[in-house]
């Protein structure tokens, strides 16, 4: 705890986390910290991550894993679209847990371990864009029906990064068109006859065309999640692809242009 305090700037929490699971009859742990609240934006930014574990594995194929993991987490949040020249994320394996060392990047084990890496590195990711500076609440873009992974990873970056979009989350506005705006722009194609828009439980959008919807509603829900700061959800399909997605980011507030006019360095 003292050490992923000490490493934060404009923080206003420290940011860690842990995961055990068994491989090869034995336990192996891996815990994490990152620090970073603004000038957030792939790839990475700036921002601190150090993640240990004590699996047996393959030197080649753990640095392999750690590109995984991060093109699936630190590289999907934003806070500000700021992409900064400072970043680092390490990943020391001790193999102390005296599992049987990891090779084979398909076997059970090293998706075992790849998907424990994975999520810890989610966790940790998306405690930094909940964590945005001014931030009131986490936004997550769910991305499906895309023609690639990596398509639907920019559609929902794009999503996310939007100042029109966040700053319609802070204002409690259920505005689809500047979600639909944010998907169209990001570059890869879609058929916008297929695309489809979700805020939390309300569709605001389906087969490229706007519905009726409880406007109330849907702004009761962004309150809701700002109140506690908890997570507004967004899921936006752009056809029948087997491409998906996901990426976070937060809302843009009056606090976030405050923190930068009056912090210098």
């Amino acid at each position: 705890r003292n050490c992923a305090t000490a490493i934060t700037t404009t923080d206003l929490v420290y940011k860690s986390g842990a995961i055990e699971v068994e491989i090869d009859n034995r336990t192996v742990t891996l815990g994490g910290m990152c620090k970073g609240s603004g000038m957030i934006h792939p790839n990475m930014a700036t921002m601190l991550g150090v993640v240990t574990c004590d699996a047996e594995v393959d030197q080649a194929l753990w640095q392999k894993m750690l590109k995984q993991a991060v093109d699936e987490s630190f590289n999907q949040i934003t806070v500000d679209g700021d992409t900064s020249t400072n970043d680092t994320v390490v990943a020391l394996a001790s193999g102390k847990a005296g599992n049987a060392r990891i090779e084979e990047e398909n076997s059970a084990d090293a998706k075992l371990l790849q998907s424990a890496l994975t999520a810890l590195c989610q966790g940790l990711g998306k405690s930094i864009a909940w964590d945005g500076e001014g931030a009131n609440v986490l936004l997550a873009v769910n991305v499906q029906g895309a023609k690639t992974k990596e398509d639907a990873r920019v559609i929902a970056r794009s999503v996310t990064t939007s100042s029109l979009t966040k700053s319609a989350i802070f204002g409690q506005d259920p505005n689809w068109g500047r979600i639909a705006a944010a998907a169209g722009y990001a570059g890869p194609e879609f058929d916008v006859e297929m695309l489809d828009i979700k805020l939390g439980a309300t569709k605001l959008m389906e087969k490229g065309q706007p519905l009726e919807f409880d406007a109330a509603a849907a702004s009761a829900y962004l309150k809701s999640q700002i109140d506690v700061r908890g997570t507004v959800d967004i899921c936006v399909v752009v056809g029948d692809g087997p491409g998906s997605g996901v990426a976070w980011g937060c809302d843009l507030s009056y606090d976030y242009v405050k923190i930068n006019a009056e912090y210098t360095t």
